[in-house]
């Protein structure tokens, strides 16, 4: 099993967590921001989460402000923007840091893995999206102009389900 699962994170009621608690999912990580021109990605990122949740596959968003301030909220205002706006039932956790030398330490492994262009490195822009499989390894890495509903994206997912 892959120590990205063990590192630990608070989700975003401040508790202690962990990746672990999808160990055996499949995962869509993504970097996620309430006043970014990508935010109504969300819509497609629940629509994921719904329609494959009973195949093994969550999405999980780890709210970010480091991209201009577009996530200036706190953890109560991020989860209302996201459950009012978008109807998000998806796992949330705190709001960190994916670049730089504050940088979470899931984001370090993160980083690493390169897209299907071969590039690795700093996180992008908001909602950049990587696809764990269910034993926690990277499987892919999408960029934040990849669309939930990409086909590409889903296939990645599809790949890594049960039928």
């Amino acid at each position: 099993m892959s120590a990205i699962h063990d590192i630990p994170v608070n989700n975003l009621s401040g508790e202690p967590s962990s990746l672990g608690e999808h160990r055996g999912k499949a995962v869509l990580v993504v970097n996620v921001a309430s006043k970014c021109g990508l935010t109504p990605q969300y819509e497609g990122l629940q629509k994921l989460h719904e329609t494959y949740a009973d195949r093994g596959f969550t999405v999980v968003g780890f709210p970010c402000n480091q991209f201009l301030e577009q996530e200036p909220g706190s953890a109560d205002e991020i989860q209302e923007f996201c459950s009012v706006n978008y109807g998000v039932t998806f796992p949330l956790y705190e709001k960190i840091e994916v670049n730089g030398d504050g940088r979470h330490a899931i984001y370090e492994e993160l980083t690493a893995t390169v897209d299907a262009d071969g590039e690795a490195g700093d996180i992008t822009w908001n909602f950049e999206k990587f696809l764990l499989s269910p034993d926690g390894e990277v499987a892919g890495r999408f960029r934040p102009q990849t669309e939930p509903d990409d086909d590409a994206l889903v296939s990645a997912i599809e790949e890594l389900l049960p039928a």
